[in-house]
């Protein structure tokens, strides 16, 4: 056994689900319009993890997916996945608010290969409920409803149950939504998440239970808790057991720019309906068995010296990657002296219409990322470097202006610190500093701080034996038009002509927590 302090996973992993199968622990979060997606993660001990891979590469390919034609999905695709097994298959099942459709995909083996469907319908936060030889989803917002499934799931079964199960009835921001489903000792477990007005005023995670899907359910809030961090209530994701019979809760809680963060909450069953921690509040240490304390987990992420080959038109990156919609591999290659090579494929104004950025996620409660970038052949108008990705991002930049090479430090348009403001789309982007270069060649670097929802972000090149800052600190924000957390991203983006390509090397992504303190 060993103690163990929240949060589980110092990254955005949002609308976390998972399963246990034997003695190991699967889940899978919302990945949005990040590509690949519907990543999953493994554990033998609850609290380490480790990616599995992606149940997709992409999804519809249309051109929004594919930033096409001035298109995009940010904040759509795909949403609060539920992830299942059952009967030796594998099922993950989700709509995507961009195509208005839900999709299932399934597998013998978690690592795939996956097969695709769709359900017909349109299924908010679905949650897949198999019970013996029938199969239900659960969904909805405000008004969560359960509807019966054909054998194959296809389609709503003729003639099956169909009813409203709860209803949001009081005075809430945000209605019942997130349902999670059960079958649990012969009752019927569904658990949300709500946002009421009244009280704390911030997010709860609810539970309703019924002896029976035709039988009422009966539910209230189980867990009213922001574990002392900004009112930002723990709720929504799913339950899991352990093989000793253990329960645990993996929920999210809202930690600022950096994203929704993954909070373990011990359940108890013992009196029928569940309790989240202690009388309603998360209290840690938890206490947790230490399987396999040999097994060496692959980290969430990863340095790069991108020595990468293209087979069939494709690179396979590390699993850490992602980006920031389908990519063109036609505009991806490997340079010959090795590294990475983006060509710009499209005019931009701005770093969010930018295909192939290349992402991973940021660290709580701080990080720094750097990266080596050649920028000898950009065409004038070009704009290479690293972000702080998000609509309100911050970058550094190699760019070319009248065949001369700068370093430049540029922003998106800032925005108030209300609740999720979003930024209208159109904004330009705010020039903060630049400095000419004597080589087109530059090793960058940027800083987030994320501790105490400062959200900041510093940018830096390295120039005759030190770092050196360029531009402002950045103010970074959790809004709506990503609805993300933070990625530091690598681009190459064209303003005047296309054609243009920087080579990217030697890809660094440092924690900069130590001891739950961060230590820039």
């Amino acid at each position: 056994m060993k103690d163990f302090y929240n949060p589980l996973i110092g990254m955005d992993y949002p609308d976390p689900d998972l399963i246990r199968v034997g003695d190991t622990w699967y889940m899978i979060s919302t990945t949005m319009h990040f590509m690949p997606g519907g990543e999953i993660l493994r554990s033998y001990n609850l609290t380490d993890w480790e990616r599995v891979g992606y149940v997709f590469d992409d999804l519809d390919h249309t051109p929004a997916q594919c930033m096409e034609n001035g298109e995009n999905i940010y904040g759509q695709g795909m949403w609060a996945a539920s992830l299942r097994y059952h009967n030796g298959i594998f099922y993950v099942c989700f709509a995507a608010n961009d195509t208005h459709r839900t999709y299932l995909y399934q597998s013998e083996n978690i690592e795939g290969p996956w097969k695709k469907q769709y359900i017909e319908g349109f299924y908010h936060d679905c949650s897949l409920l198999f019970d013996d030889d029938r199969v239900y989803i659960v969904y909805g917002n405000t008004q969560i409803y359960i509807t019966e499934l054909t054998a194959d799931l296809s389609s709503p079964k003729p003639g099956g149950l169909h009813r409203k199960i709860i209803e949001d009835t009081g005075n809430v921001r945000l209605g019942y939504e997130g349902a999670h489903a059960y079958k649990i000792n012969g009752k019927y477990y569904v658990f949300l998440i709500h946002w009421p007005n009244g009280g704390a005023g911030r997010r709860t995670e609810a539970c309703f239970v019924s002896d029976s899907l035709e039988s009422e359910f009966i539910g209230r809030d189980i867990l009213d808790d922001d574990r002392g961090y900004f009112n930002c209530g723990v709720a929504q994701g799913g339950i899991v057991d352990t093989p000793e019979g253990e329960w645990y809760a993996f929920l999210f809680q809202d930690s600022g720019a950096v994203g929704r963060i993954p909070i373990l909450v011990p359940v108890d069953f013992t009196h029928g309906f569940p309790e989240f921690g202690s009388n309603g509040k998360i209290v840690e240490p938890i206490l947790l068995r230490n399987r396999k304390p040999e097994y060496v987990y692959e980290p969430l992420t990863a340095n790069d010296k991108f020595q990468y080959k293209k087979e069939g038109g494709k690179i396979s990156i590390h699993k850490a990657w992602q980006w920031n919609h389908v990519p063109d591999y036609r505009l991806v290659d490997c340079d010959e002296n090795g590294g990475l090579k983006l060509t710009a494929g499209s005019l931009c104004h701005d770093l969010c219409e930018a295909r192939n950025t290349l992402t991973q996620r940021m660290i709580w409660p701080g990080c720094r990322a750097s990266v080596v970038i050649d920028g000898s052949d950009l065409n004038n108008g070009d704009y290479a470097g690293i972000c702080a990705l998000q609509g309100c991002y911050g970058m550094i930049a190699i760019t070319r202006e009248a065949d001369q090479y700068y370093l430049v430090m540029r922003a998106g348009s800032p925005a108030d610190d209300s609740r999720y403001p979003v930024i209208q789309k159109g904004e330009n982007p705010e020039e903060h500093e630049r400095v000419k270069m004597d080589c087109p060649i530059a090793h960058l670097e940027l800083s987030a701080d994320f501790s105490d929802m400062k959200d900041i972000v510093v940018f830096r090149y390295w120039s005759h034996g030190e770092w050196k800052r360029l531009g402002s600190v950045h103010k970074l924000y959790f809004k709506l038009d990503h609805f993300t957390g933070c990625r530091v991203g690598l681009f190459c983006y064209a303003s005047e002509q296309t054609g243009g390509t920087a080579v990217f090397h030697d890809f660094t992504l440092q924690n900069l927590c130590i001891d739950n303190r961060y230590q820039p």
